[in-house]
């Protein structure tokens, strides 16, 4: 009795830690949560969702994001939260766990990935579930799309994929993948269900004013930009250029230049695939690394997309050399061990406006080439 219960006691010891956390703390936070109810509240009623008096808690969703959270505007506001956040830590605990199970020929046991990888990462789970963000649902959803490829259903993933552009854009970044790797079909399947979304908030808005949302979408997108380069907590290479150069043209270019590199980085990855028996898992890891890297909206939070890549260098750590793994434990500290409560107001805010964390993510997705290079993931 007791072994068959024994897969449920990391489930329920998070449960319980997420309720006390919830009553001690969030539940007077979520801010960004209210975004999303305003949100909906507008939807339901065929209001205009982009305003600029909202101020820097503007909805910066797709329309079908607010149809989708709906139901949340249908209950009370506490109601509302609770519900939301009991979801949000529920699909924590199953990305955390896909993550580890979709870890191929894995060397440390279930246990020990998960501690090691809380340990690193809890800043970035403790700071998404304060705000009630979302890039718990998006990351959930990138993993099922690796565990989907993994079992031979790619359309599935396209799928998950296309969804997953409604949670966070970013996620089209693993479509070019998903096509060079499995062909036209699963990124029809992608293109589909993006087409199918954007089409959808027709039904409440019209067709003309469906368009007109979308076009407000995109602008709101595309002005917001630029005023959150300088924010302590943007991790992105533009805010990281615009940190160190100011914001200008120097700092443009070299963040262009930067992601061009990260991108070739991916390629050369993509290209020495047959190294590895099952390459999916570094390839979809290393792009949800770069996800926070290469949008310049790429708050430090977002950063827990890089769950599964830091998974597979935990993993494999004991495989390569010793300069190897000073190097992977510089960065890992470096990025998930440097936090606000530990260093103070003062320490805290100079390390973040040296970018010294989009430094570390940069220096992981490198330890992760590493890995292909040597046949290990």
């Amino acid at each position: 009795m007791l072994e068959r219960l024994r897969p449920l006691l990391w489930p329920l010891i998070l449960v319980l830690l997420a309720a006390v956390l919830y009553r001690a703390r969030v539940q007077r936070e979520m801010a960004d949560f209210e975004v999303y109810r305003t949100a909906a509240t507008r939807a339901l009623a065929g209001e205009p969702l982009y305003r600029v008096d909202d101020g820097h808690y503007r909805f910066k969703y797709l329309p079908i994001f607010a149809l989708v959270t709906a139901p949340l505007a249908l209950v009370d506001r506490e109601a509302a939260k609770a519900i939301w956040f009991a979801l949000s830590a529920g699909l924590l605990t199953a990305f955390l766990r896909w993550s580890v199970r979709a870890l191929p020929e894995r060397r440390r046991s279930d246990r020990v990935l998960l501690l090691l990888t809380m340990l690193f990462m809890a800043k970035f789970y403790a700071h998404e579930l304060l705000l009630g963000q979302t890039n718990i649902v998006l990351g959930a959803l990138l993993v099922g799309s690796l565990l989907a490829v993994q079992i031979d259903q790619p359309i599935t993933a396209g799928v998950l994929i296309g969804a997953a552009a409604f949670v966070k854009p970013y996620a089209l970044l693993l479509l070019p993948w998903l096509a060079f790797t499995y062909g036209m079909v699963p990124l029809a399947a992608a293109v589909g269900v993006l087409t199918a979304g954007l089409v959808a908030p027709a039904a409440l808005y019209g067709w003309s004013g469906n368009i007109q949302q979308l076009v407000a979408w995109y602008r709101t997108v595309t002005t917001t930009t630029e005023g959150n380069l300088l924010g302590a907590d943007n991790i992105s290479l533009a805010a990281m250029w615009a940190k160190w150069l100011g914001i200008g043209t120097a700092a443009s270019v070299l963040a262009t230049l930067t992601t061009g590199a990260v991108l070739g980085l991916v390629a050369v990855v993509w290209l020495q695939r047959q190294r590895s028996v099952e390459p999916e898992y570094l390839e979809v890891s290393l792009l949800m690394l770069l996800i926070p890297l290469i949008s310049p909206q790429g708050w430090d939070y977002v950063l827990l997309l890089a769950t599964p890549a830091v998974i597979a260098l935990l993993d494999r750590w004991a495989d390569v050399p010793v300069g190897w793994r000073l190097y992977t434990m510089a960065a890992l500290s470096l990025m998930g061990l440097t936090i606000y409560d530990l260093m103070g107001r003062v320490n805290y805010a100079r390390f973040m406006s040296m970018s010294l964390v989009t430094v570390a993510a940069l220096a992981l997705a490198y330890a992760l080439s590493n890995l292909r290079r040597r046949g290990l993931a």
